[in-house]
């Protein structure tokens, strides 16, 4: 992705696989979600001013290489408290809902979208957002219990799905959309009855 003020660039890394991103502008990075794969991570940001590392969730999958990342850029580590905590990870700076992270001429809107796990998040920016795992183009993510999986739709339903259909996606693993293409199908999928233990991998069309 590319614009007049930012660009996104995608790292398919490790064995999953995970999609790790590099958000660049003005001679600014901030790399999102280090997965795996070092060395491609460190080429994307090259002669750039490293202004942070972020975690959507701090999962292995998406964090696998993050103390490494750390080391050779010096960067702070974002990532929402609540995350920090169940997953043991010394975090640098909180990041919470309605904070806002600037690289270069690009501000990132910070969106608590707890579900998948307790602090998942998601960092919209102009008509596109990186989603982690709360979100991809047939469902939700994944979710431990009925309440995650509750937890997890009512994020989507008061927060994901009141931006703009144009709004591009960007998820953890996978292809992205826009909201506007899943909407039909997310609000099917609520007006649906469910099995009350519903949970897992779910998908819109069941």
């Amino acid at each position: 992705m590319n614009d007049h003020a930012c660009q996104l660039h995608r790292l398919v890394l490790g064995p999953w696989p995970t999609n790790g991103y590099v958000l660049v502008s003005d001679g600014e990075s901030l790399i999102v979600d280090p997965a795996w794969d070092v060395e491609r991570i460190l080429d994307a940001i090259e002669g750039t001013v490293v202004r942070a590392i972020v975690l959507t969730h701090a999962h292995p999958d998406h964090a696998g290489a993050l103390a490494q990342v750390r080391r050779a850029t010096g960067a702070p580590v974002h990532l929402h408290p609540a995350d920090a905590e169940a997953f043991g990870i010394d975090g640098d700076a909180d990041l919470c809902d309605g904070d806002v992270l600037t690289v270069g001429r690009c501000p990132l809107h910070v969106v608590h979208t707890p579900g998948h796990t307790p602090g998942s998040v998601c960092l919209r920016f102009d008509r596109h957002a990186i989603v982690g795992d709360t979100l991809f183009p047939g469902g939700p993510g994944h979710s431990v219990s009925p309440a995650a999986l509750q937890q997890l739709l009512a994020s989507l339903r008061d927060r994901v799905f009141t931006w703009p259909d144009e709004t591009a996606f960007y998820p953890g693993h996978g292809e992205g959309s826009t909201i506007g293409a899943i909407r039909p199908a997310f609000q099917a999928f609520l007006a649906r009855p469910h099995p009350a233990d519903l949970c897992g991998d779910v998908e819109w069309e069941l």
